[in-house]
């Protein structure tokens, strides 16, 4: 796991002191070793967390044997082993970066369809004079880039790009719209205006003399398609199988490793398949708060005792959470509406001496597990609603925002006003934080109307599928892979620890994305994990009440954190892009108690100016 950065021009001109002020912006992504490598036309940077091989020989920028090819790599190939008995290759090293390179030589760009791992990686062709650039299938790990016709420059993250000085401090209006309403930005698209994000499972090349940028894609989510075996049981067996193996391949390392343990289905079925699989004692990791209704301790407790695990509870009061919020802060490269939960848990598991650790990431993706699912098959079961006039369906959504105001309840009137039943725009309002018409006051200029997660979703082929997979497909396109897994990588990272998710291996996504509805969720969300994994899962875990990291925001942001959120507000509302006077009202209205205005509404808005501030973003 490390940071990677270049800069591609169509000129002979290098860019030493450029990347070596990008490798200086996210030393903290590597801090065990760094490089440099500089020739026509290119110039690429490294950061180095030492995972595999933590020899001198898996320096990078790392070269090929017949010094053609040279790679800057982000990320680990699990089953590299495996492709290494396939190379005729002379070997220097144990890494799976030079795994890549063997595997390059040999198959091209073919050989990514036989890797199973996390990664972005750039590839030289010295010969060429022709980069690669590639990101994993499911945007595991980031790549950034700014393309102006002339110079490509490209990154793990948007602060080591700042650096280069070579791109401009804007904002982009449409990623700022999509923010406001999803606390995220939709991969391709990035908060600055003219930086973007490599998608999920696609490449991008550039060639000295050739100025255009080509992209495709060499993986597919919509294109998922596995033989689903006929019985529930065979499917069980079938299930169970793939999470261990995948469980299995992530254990691979070569310094401690751990995992997160919260006491939820996802994180006791991680932990429970690690102790089953490893020789060594699995190290877990809980916080835990004193206030009981906000502590998950005796759950997490209760799983390390039943695998014997070395478990760490770290008991945090709120004050100690927001002591370190102002670093937690610092450390987001891209603003986002969440995030400080993982900071704070990566930052006790790195202090406990581990640098890689497993998480439950992704399991209610796959597996039904959010209200959104239930939601949205209801809605698909009623879409006769929308053959009554519009008109009356507007007259139901307003008399239940006054029985029932709040939050659901303003959605639920955003949905039943569209003119007709559709999947993905009714997705999109299920999952804004702030509908339009907030959104519309807020701007001082017009709102789009592009809702990005919309754009990107009706380029997927989800017709033919049924509506669970429809869901999963779009919650890990949206929110799992720009708030969550871009949340995980960034907070992680802060603190030099490698977070891997087993529930993400694609051969197991690719199982779960062809499963029928009713082997997925015949009753109760999760039942085909609950299962599949029966001696990992006890009922005192299964039947548990869902909590996750649960924190009094809204009495902070009102009491303990007033004062930076009022700064931080005030001051966003002076920017040319806001309404000073609708920011300002937003505010007040959350703090005299407002339902519709939860501190999910408020919290993303502080982080935007925070993160505005700390980059210098005009």
């Amino acid at each position: 796991m490390c940071g990677i950065n270049g800069i591609f021009s169509h000129n002979k001109q290098t860019y030493i002191p450029q990347v070596e002020l990008m490798n200086k912006a996210m030393e903290h992504r590597g801090p065990d070793d760094h490089g440099i490598h500089s020739a026509d036309h290119i110039t690429l940077g490294h950061q180095r967390l030492s995972i595999i091989d933590l020899s001198d020989a898996g320096h990078q920028p790392m070269h090929s044997a017949d010094a053609q090819l040279t790679i800057v790599f982000n990320g680990e190939i699990y089953n590299f082993a495996e492709i290494r008995k396939e190379l005729n290759y002379p070997f220097q090293s144990h890494s799976d970066t030079e795994v890549i390179l063997a595997a390059w030589q040999q198959w091209g760009i073919k050989c990514l369809d036989r890797f199973n791992g996390m990664f972005a990686f750039a590839v030289w062709d010295h010969t060429k004079n022709e980069l690669t650039v590639v990101r994993d299938r499911l945007g595991i790990k980031p790549l950034y880039y700014h393309y102006d016709g002339q110079q490509l420059v490209f990154s793990s993250e948007i602060r080591s790009l700042l650096a280069s000085e070579l791109i401009d401090r804007q904002i982009d209006t449409e990623g700022l719209n999509d923010y406001l309403r999803y606390q995220t930005v939709q991969a391709p698209n990035t908060i600055l205006k003219d930086v973007w994000m490599l998608e999920p499972g696609s490449y991008m090349i550039i060639s000295q003399g050739n100025t255009e940028l080509k992209k495709d894609r060499w993986w597919h989510i919509d294109h998922c398609q596995t033989e689903v075996p006929d019985s529930y049981e065979d499917l069980k067996e079938e299930v169970r199988h793939r999470f261990y193996q995948s469980v299995q391949r992530r254990l691979v390392a070569d310094v401690p490793f751990g995992a997160f343990l919260s006491g939820g289905i996802d994180s006791s079925a991680v932990v429970g398949a690690m102790a089953h699989s490893s020789n060594r004692q699995v190290k877990t990791f809980n916080i835990s708060f004193a206030e009981k209704e906000f502590s998950e301790a005796k759950y997490a407790a209760h799983i390390a005792q039943i695998h014997q695990t070395d478990h760490t509870e770290i008991n945090l009061s709120p004050n100690d959470f927001l002591n370190e919020l102002p670093n937690a802060l610092n450390a987001i490269d891209h603003p986002s509406g969440d995030g400080p939960n993982t900071w704070m848990v990566s930052k006790v598991t790195r202090e406990a001496g581990v640098t890689m650790a497993l998480s439950g990431l992704g399991g209610d993706e796959l597996f039904a597990g959010y209200a959104i699912f239930n939601r949205m098959a209801k809605l698909d079961k009623n879409q006769s609603l929308w053959k009554l006039p519009k008109s009356l369906r507007q007259l139901m959504g307003a008399g239940l925002q006054k029985v029932k105001p709040g939050v659901a309840s303003d959605k639920v009137k955003a949905i039943l006003s569209q003119t007709n039943y559709d999947f993905t725009s009714q997705y999109a309002i299920s999952r804004q934080v702030l509908l339009d018409n907030r959104v519309g006051e807020l701007l001082s200029s017009d709102i789009s109307g592009h809702h990005l997660p919309v754009t990107l979703l009706n380029q997927f082929n989800l017709g033919d599928k049924s509506l669970l997979t429809k869901v999963s497909i779009s919650e890990i396109s949206t929110y799992m892979q720009n708030v969550l897994l871009r949340d995980s990588d960034q907070m992680s990272m802060a603190h030099a620890l490698e977070v891997r998710v087993p529930f993400l291996d694609h051969e197991l996504v690719e199982l779960l994305l062809s499963v029928p509805d009713a082997m997925k969720y015949p009753h109760t969300p999760k039942k085909l994990l609950v299962d599949s994994l029966s001696d990992l899962l006890p009922d005192y875990i299964v039947n548990r009440p869902k909590m996750g990291f649960v924190f009094p925001w809204s009495e902070w942001l009102k009491k303990d954190l007033f004062e930076l959120a009022d700064h931080h507000i005030k001051q966003l509302a002076l920017r040319p892009y806001f309404n000073a006077a609708a920011v300002t009202n937003l505010w007040a209205k959350f703090n005299s108690g407002d339902p519709s205005l939860t501190y999910s509404r408020i919290w993303p808005l502080v982080v935007l100016n925070h993160w505005m501030e700390t980059n210098r973003i005009s």
